[in-house]
């Protein structure tokens, strides 16, 4: 079978689910256009994609053009659902990178390129709407060529009427031109070329020509001979350019006219590189550590990748890109994450939210295996004999955190259980328990992510729940040494209650963990109470006296006390040095810790002066910067936690969305003293709120 993967790229509202449904239309696969402001399109299917007209999952639809079958993958452009684009280019051999011609080279644009070239991915580029008014091909094929890279070359050429609008393009390849029909249905109508068009066919087609030069030493020098090469040395040339990286083919057109529809689909079938034809996966080998490559043969064992699940009230549908060999129903397959082999379920080609059985999923294709509770995104699939591991999907570290709870008390377990199903849809957000700050914290990429996983949770699971900001867990020290008796005295009808200890109490840096010592001389406190002491001492740490904080790094040292031979026990002995410790801490000047990160936050040179500023303002310390080479910088700087809780958002904002940062706990520091009033006040009010 001929396949062709591609996934389509690019900002936000650059007109990719329209160009699936002119893909869809013009191959005769649906019999209208759908609109994503109509809700009506095959791939924006979900009711949160339908209310809120963008695209936050990457869907699939095959489509077939001159006997070739087009897996087409199209992935969101909004940045909170970059993980979507991160998976649908793990499945594709080819990125289509998609740039609305009036608004030029966008943000989305300049990161779905940055990504398929870490990704060693070829990629297309399609001009979108020019159909448009003010859409301006000539200047956005510049901005590309000038920002992103000069390996990109037209293969076409818009004509343009009098009030440079789009009436029809220009196959430079083949020296042909076309239009839409009047009334914008059908099949595009070939018109002869515009003489004014004559020159500028000629320089594009020349650029090809070039192209197809370099691939090899007998092109070059073919080429400089004045030898024309043959269709076939055309063909493979600008093929073999595609899959190195040299070439980046540019069509144009408008979803909604269909025009350069069919151009794109022919540049696809002719240039895009098949499965088969891609260099050979490198994998590892059963331990992990050894690297294995996986050749793309048909009649090898099997290996397959799952890059995507999609788990809906339908069920839950694991999709996979075959890299060798063949998956059907009835095989065993080894999964190396778990260790388990799985019987396989039914198989699925994906159309939109419409699923179609199949007896089997071939060599590079893309389908996918329904109700496998166990595998999970990432899993490899593969021969029992033969046991790879192929390269998981590469998710960016979540950098937005909300803390999440129901609004109705009593149904924190269906809040969770909606997070575990979710999560298994979209690993690229996490969901942590905080015992400390009894909180459940999740996060992600930024505030639609999660406002997307609140809707959810009511639509799906039937559970409101509500956001806030999680709370920073501070710890709490002192800095001088005081000493201080305890003492417990109970004494009523019976057998009463003594306790008496001395302690001292004073700063160390050995351990977080309180140490305990005793300098008791005498027998002044029998030694079978020492344990209780120190027992109690360590549940008063958990509290400090500032604001109910732990207490780190102190050091507790019994001294003295008194005990009576009846009434003393355990009990008492606990009480007493629980009543030492919180006469002591008051005097012994303490002090709150936040918790410090390290960030490293990654931003065109262009913005640096706004990212320092903001750094300075968050109390942040600049520890470095290391410059990238691609007119990037990565500022590495420490910063307390508790002022990075909207960074993510904040980052977006300074940086026109070209930043992207990690930030990561590395230790404790004293606080500031406004920063310390201001948390001691909230801590306060927290505590007589409960």
């Amino acid at each position: 079978m001929d396949i062709r993967n591609i996934c389509l790229l690019g900002h936000g509202g650059s007109g990719k689910t329209s160009l699936v449904e002119s893909m869809l239309y013009i191959t005769g696969v649906t019999d209208r256009l759908g609109k994503p402001a109509d809700g009506n399109t095959v791939c924006d299917y979900d009711p949160e994609e339908i209310k809120r007209q963008i695209s936050i999952s990457l869907a699939m639809t095959p489509i077939t053009y001159q006997g070739v079958k087009i897996n087409v993958l199209d992935a969101p452009g909004n940045f909170d659902f970059a993980g979507e684009m991160q998976s649908g280019v793990r499945a594709a051999e080819v990125g289509v990178l998609v740039c609305a011609s009036k608004d030029g080279l966008s943000v989305g644009a300049e990161r779905g390129w940055k990504y398929l070239r870490e990704q060693k991915k070829p990629c297309i580029v399609y001009v979108s709407k020019e159909d448009e008014e003010n859409a301006n091909f000539s200047t956005t094929l510049e901005a590309l060529r000038e920002n992103l890279s000069k390996s990109i070359a037209p293969v076409v050429a818009p004509i343009w009427d009098d009030n440079k609008r789009t009436i029809g393009i220009i196959d430079v390849l083949n020296r042909k031109a076309y239009q839409m029909p009047k009334d914008k249905k059908g099949k595009r109508v070939e018109i002869p070329i515009p003489d004014s068009k004559m020159k500028v066919l000629d320089e594009l087609y020349g650029e090809l020509m070039e192209a197809v030069a370099e691939t090899t030493e007998e092109n070059m020098e073919k080429f400089f001979a004045g030898e024309p090469f043959t269709k076939d040395e055309i063909m493979t040339g600008l093929k073999v350019g595609m899959r190195e990286g040299t070439l980046a083919p540019v069509v144009c057109g408008s979803a909604l006219t269909g025009l350069g529809t069919e151009m794109l689909l022919s540049t696809i079938v002719d240039l895009v590189p098949g499965p088969q034809e891609m260099a050979a996966e490198t994998a590892t080998d059963e331990s992990g550590e050894k690297n294995v490559e996986v050749a793309r043969d048909p009649n090898g064992p099997t290996a397959a990748i799952v890059f995507k699940t999609i788990s809906d009230q339908y069920g839950k549908y694991s999709l996979v890109k075959v890299v060798s060999g063949k998956i059907t129903g009835d095989m065993n397959l080894y999964n190396p994450t778990t260790g388990k082999t799985e019987k396989l379920g039914r198989l699925y080609t994906i159309k939109g939210k419409k699923n179609e059985e199949v007896k089997e999923i071939a060599c590079g294709d893309i389908g996918a295996i329904a109700k496998m509770d166990r595998l999970k995104t990432g899993d490899t699939l593969c021969d029992p004999k033969k046991v790879v591991k192929l390269a998981p999907v590469q998710f960016a570290e979540p950098t937005y955190s909300r803390a999440i709870a129901p609004k109705t008390r009593g149904q924190d377990e269906k809040v969770g259980t909606g997070l575990i199903r979710l999560n298994e849809e979209d690993p690229t957000f996490s969901v942590v328990n905080n015992a400390e700050t009894h909180q459940v914290v999740v996060s992600g990429a930024g505030d639609i992510q999660i406002d997307v996983l609140v809707s959810k949770l009511k639509s799906r699971f039937g559970v409101d729940a509500e956001l806030d900001t999680p709370r920073v867990a501070y710890r709490e020290k002192i800095r001088k040494q005081v000493r201080k008796q305890g003492r417990h005295k109970k004494q009523t009808g019976g057998s009463g209650q003594f306790g008496d200890v001395h302690i001292v109490f004073e700063p160390q840096d050995e351990s977080e963990e309180m140490i305990f010592a005793e300098e008791v001389f005498g027998g002044s406190v029998p030694k079978n109470f020492f344990p209780a002491v120190e027992k109690g001492l360590r549940e008063a740490c958990a509290h400090g006296v500032l604001a109910g904080y732990p207490v780190v790094f102190l050091k507790a040292t019994l001294v003295d006390g008194s005990y009576h031979p009846v009434d003393s026990s355990e009990i008492a002995f606990k009480t007493a040095a629980q009543l030492a410790y919180k006469a002591a801490l008051p005097e012994a000047s303490p002090v709150l810790l936040e918790p410090i990160g390290e960030l490293k936050v990654s931003i065109p040179d262009s913005c640096m002066g706004d990212i320092l500023g903001d750094l300075n303002k968050r109390r942040g310390r600049i520890m470095g910067m290391n410059p990238t080479g691609d007119g990037y910088q990565v500022v590495e700087a420490e910063a307390p936690m508790a002022e990075m809780m909207t960074y993510a958002i904040d980052l977006r904002s300074m940086s026109q969305s070209r930043g992207s940062f990690t930030f990561h706990f590395v230790r404790y520091e004293e606080c500031p003293a406004a920063a310390q009033e201001k948390a001691i006040a909230e801590a306060k009010a927290l505590a007589e709120a409960e």
